[in-house]
Formats: structure tokens, sequence, C-alpha cells
């Protein structure tokens, strides 16, 4: 199958929800990007909720399963499966891989089903029954899948490794991140006094507000900045942390300074204005708000997490990398970076690398082998 009929395929998406966080914006910016092609595309929910879903193309249809749980989904995916199955299932994050294999296996259907990583297999070490089971079922199931794919090349050698799958298995697929609608969205007008005192540089986070993204060492590490009152900290996201991060501000005394607005519907408009954004997290595999801020042109300093960061970055050369959890190397780091000139056209050079062009290009790349080659 080539290019010319892609336009004949039949692809379906499937995935929890749409709720705000870094993979369902994914899914999003790779559906924009289907429908540019003019590939028939369906997205399949579990539940049809969430922040972006205003955002789906109206060309995309949307279908609702209407469980609470994804493990819920796993009879009512095969029951649509069976009746519209669709050339490939493209399934999104570990839970609903899982229940994709399983709702699949015992079908005699044409469907070819590939799985996305979105997260290092190796961060499931959780203390809750459902994390703990994540890794023997995704060892025992993702054998069943026609393709098995990880948003980075550290992701995919870690899925290898934890799963015993064989060495070069794990296909790479780049997070479709940037694209024409960023670039309008970050030009949009903000209103906020902290963006009036042009005299105090902005740092700026992003993330959910979770153990992974690792906000309390950013704060702390903000407060030991030799002169912290010389520039603010804003970090935009809603999580389960937030009670004990706002209590850590308060404790600190900070609260003049450091500021959670909750999750912000555009957050490139706040990058657009940053002197500096700063990842903190302990875990990643693709981190795409560490590609938005390039694409902002915003000065970067990340901690070199499994994994993501220093492949986006190249080993430093677009941004420091710095320890995970060491807040003094990360206050340093931003005073570093806050000292220094950047150059945004280059920065932006860097993030052009992971385009909704390009990803929906590997994509598609991908999914005509699977359909030509069963």
């Amino acid at each position: 199958m080539n290019k010319n009929h892609d336009t004949e395929m039949r692809l379906a998406c499937f995935l929890p929800s749409l709720e705000g966080g870094g993979a369902e914006r994914v899914v999003v910016n790779l559906l924009r990007g289907l429908v540019e092609r003019q590939v028939q595309t369906q997205l399949i929910l579990a539940s049809a909720h969430g922040s972006y879903m205003d955002q789906v193309p109206p060309q995309v249809e949307v279908v609702d399963l209407g469980v609470k749980h994804v493990r819920q989904a796993i009879w009512p995916l095969r029951r649509l499966l069976k009746e519209q199955p669709p050339q490939v299932l493209i399934s999104h994050l570990s839970h609903a891989n899982l229940a994709a294999v399983l709702a699949m296996r015992p079908l005699e259907i044409p469907t070819r089903l590939l799985l996305v990583e979105h997260l290092t297999m190796s961060a499931y070490k959780g203390t809750t029954v459902k994390d703990r089971l994540i890794q023997p079922l995704a060892r025992w199931l993702f054998k069943h899948a026609d393709a098995v794919a990880a948003v980075s090349r550290g992701a995919a050698r870690d899925l290898e490794e934890q799963l015993r799958m064989p060495s070069e298995s794990v296909h790479v697929l780049y997070n479709p991140v940037v694209d024409a609608s960023l670039e309008q969205k970050r030009q949009e007008s903000l209103s906020h006094s902290w963006l009036d005192a042009s005299d105090q540089p902005l740092v700026v986070g992003i993330g959910r507000l979770t153990e992974q993204k690792d906000f309390g060492t950013l704060i702390r590490a903000y407060a030991q900045i030799a002169n912290p009152s010389s520039c603010r900290l804003v970090i935009l996201g809603e999580g389960e942390e937030r009670a004990e991060l706002e209590e850590l501000v308060r404790q600190l005394g900070l609260e003049e300074r450091v500021l959670l607005p909750g999750f912000v519907e555009n957050p490139y408009a706040w990058l657009n204005r940053a002197d500096l954004f700063v990842l903190s997290s302990r875990w990643e595999a693709l981190p795409t708000v560490l590609i938005e801020a390039l694409a902002c042109g915003v000065k970067v300093v990340a901690t070199d997490c499994p994994s993501g960061p220093a492949e986006i970055l190249q080993d430093g050369r677009w941004g420091r990398l710095v320890p995970m959890q060491e807040e003094q190397a990360l206050a340093a780091a931003m005073e570093q970076a806050l000292a220094e000139q950047g150059d945004s056209g280059l920065l932006q050079q860097r993030a052009a690398d992971f385009s909704v062009e390009s990803a929906v290009d590997q994509y598609l790349a991908l999914i005509r082998e699977l359909v030509t080659n069963p």
C-alpha cells in the first residue's frame, strides 16, 4: 500500500478518555494529522469526557463505550470491533493496551493491533495492585499484538528489557507535537498581573501534580536560587499532590512568588511569555511539554530522567540536563540558564523535528507495513 491509498484506510484510536494529559494531547494531534491526510479515523473512548474533547476534529467519529474503568471496556470494545472492524486499531496507554489485546484475542477479524506506550514500563513500581499488575500482564499479552511502539528510543529499549522482548522489536514513533495550531495558540493574548513585571523573569513548569512530575523538587530548588525574588515560578496543572505542594509553598514562605493556577486550556501562551521552562520529572517517555517549550523558543532545564529529555535535548545541546531529585543542582542550572541569552530560533528548529507531519509519516509507514505484510 502506498501513500496514494492512505485515504482508503480505516483506522481507529483507542484510549481511556481525553482527560488533560500529554498522551491525550498527542492523540488529538495525531487525529488532526490523519484527518489532514484524509484518512478515515475513528476515536474509541472508554469514557468520552475530558479537557480535550472539544479539540477532536469534527471529521473524526467519536465512539463512547460508556464505562467508568478501562477494564470494563473489554466487552463493549470487542462487540464494536466485531461489528465495525477497522484495518488497524491503534491503542494508547498501558491500561488501554491491555484491554485492547483482551478484546481482540478471541476475534477472527482482519484488524491489526498496534500498541503505543507513552511511559517507560520500568516506571510501574507503584504500591497499588493495578500498577503492580501492569508489567506481568503486559509481558503475557503484548506478544499477541501485531506491533508494539514506544514514543522514544529510550522507552523502546526499556520496554524490551522489562517485558523480555527481542532486541529492536519495539518500534519508535515520536509524538506529533508541533504544528501551525501551536504557533497560533502561543500568540494568543494572556492577562495576568505577573506578566506586567517585565523586570522579573518568569519560570514555568507544566504537568499533572503527581509524584512523577516531582514539582516538590522544583519548588525547593526555586527557593534555593540566590535571589528568588528576582523571578517568579508558575506551575500549570492539576492533580492529587495539590494540597501537599501548596503546603510546601507556605512552609517556604513563597506564597507571593509561586503560583499554582491549575489546569490551563492554553499553556502555550504562558510558555510564550516564559523566560525559562523547567522539567523536574522522575520518569517520562518523551515529554511532550519539553518539545512544546522549545517550539515556543523558551530556554529549558530538565532532569535527565528515563527517558526522553536527553534524547530531545541531544545530551544537553539544546538545554541543561541535571540529575533527578537534586534540588541544588536544579537551582544552579536554573540560575545559569536565566543569566544566559537564548537563541529562540535554534530551539524552534530543534522542535520542528517533532512536527505533527513528521510523526504522521512515521505512523502511516508502520500502518502500511502492518496492512500489507500481516
